[in-house]
Parts: C-alpha cells; structure tokens; sequence
C-alpha cells in the first residue's frame, strides 16, 4: 500500500503545462476557434485538461513576425511520459494544419510544452544551455531533443501571465523562482502589452 505522500507526488508527477496560440486564421476558422479546436483534441490525446487560463492578446515575437497572437496556457495531466505529450501536441498542431517552415514563423497553432512534473530534461547542464541562448542563436537553433521546463518561458510575457493567472505558485525547477516572481522581473512594457481578450 502507498502512503498519501507518495500517491500525492505521484499525481503530481502527471501534471504539466501547456502554452497556445494563433495568430494566422486558416480558411474557415479565426485565431481564437483555433486555439479552442485544438484544446477540444486534447481528450482524444489522452491529455485531460485541468484548468485554462483566459485568452490573451499579445503582439508577435519577434516584433514585426506577424499577426497579433491568441495565448492562453492550460494545466494538464497525463499518464504518458513527456516525450509521448509532446508529440501528441505536434499532432494536433498537425491534424488543424500546421507547418513548420521556420524559427518562430506565423503559424495556425502553436502548443509547447512549457513543463512537466518537476522534470528537468534532458539534463540540467543541457537545459542551461539553451536557456542562456542570445536572440540570433535562438531564431537559428531548433534542439534535436524536448528541454524541459521551456528554455524561454521566463522571458516571455504571453507564457507568464497567463501562467501566472492559474498556477502562480509554480516554481520554476532550475531557476527555483515562481511563475509570479518570473512574471514580475519582466519590464513592464511587456507585462502591459499582453491584454486579455
């Protein structure tokens, strides 16, 4: 029989985080039924959904890369490891029409696993690697394997707020600060910028 503790970190070893956004239309569906259509394929995934943030305005990123985005971030749970989450997440980005034709393009949808349980992947030194990227390295660099927690999600306002408005505690497990602490280091200029929809 396990103890209430290890069934607690059990349960907690499952949860994630999930940031979204549009801000390309396809034929038939805005920005904003984008992002909805793919939490909707969530299910069949096998990635239940535990609560969702509100959606957010946020200009692109890099400035001048497009449309305004749709964010919102999502707190999941799965039984599957994160590697198996994560290409779940690029099917569904697949079955509503995504392509990936370069570095932070416009794009219909967009889910990336932000992170997953306490899980630093693949290891820390690597992580660290790809935290300490500059912009130009960035727009180049596409990793080979899934870093975990998102090597960016501390610089990126759209991820924070929304973040920050359903797990705020969340402790970031290589920077050991939360998502609120992140969220206020930003200037902010790009705190006001993301504006709720």
């Amino acid at each position: 029989m396990i103890s209430k503790q290890e069934q607690k970190y059990a349960e907690m070893s499952r949860i994630g985080y999930v940031a979204l956004g549009s801000n390309l239309q396809s034929a038939t569906r805005t920005s904003l039924e984008m992002v909805n259509e793919a939490l909707g394929l969530f299910a069949g995934a096998a990635i239940r959904i535990i609560q969702q943030s509100q959606w957010y305005s946020a200009p692109s990123f890099p400035a001048g890369h497009g449309p305004d985005y749709v964010n919102g971030v999502v707190e999941i749970e799965s039984d599957m490891p994160a590697e198996a989450v994560l290409t779940a997440l690029h099917d569904i980005e697949s079955r509503l029409g995504r392509t990936r034709s370069h570095r932070w393009a416009a794009r219909v949808v967009d889910l990336d696993l932000l992170a997953f349980a306490e899980q630093v992947m693949p290891n820390r030194a690597v992580f660290i690697q790809w935290q300490g990227l500059d912009l130009a390295a960035q727009m180049q660099a596409t990793p080979k394997e899934l870093i975990l927690p998102h090597p960016r999600l501390q610089d990126r306002a759209f991820v924070l707020k929304p973040l920050v408005e359903i797990a705020p505690d969340w402790q970031h497990p290589v920077l050991g600060q939360t998502a609120r602490e992140m969220l206020a280091a930003l200037p902010a200029s790009a705190r006001n910028e993301i504006r709720p929809i």
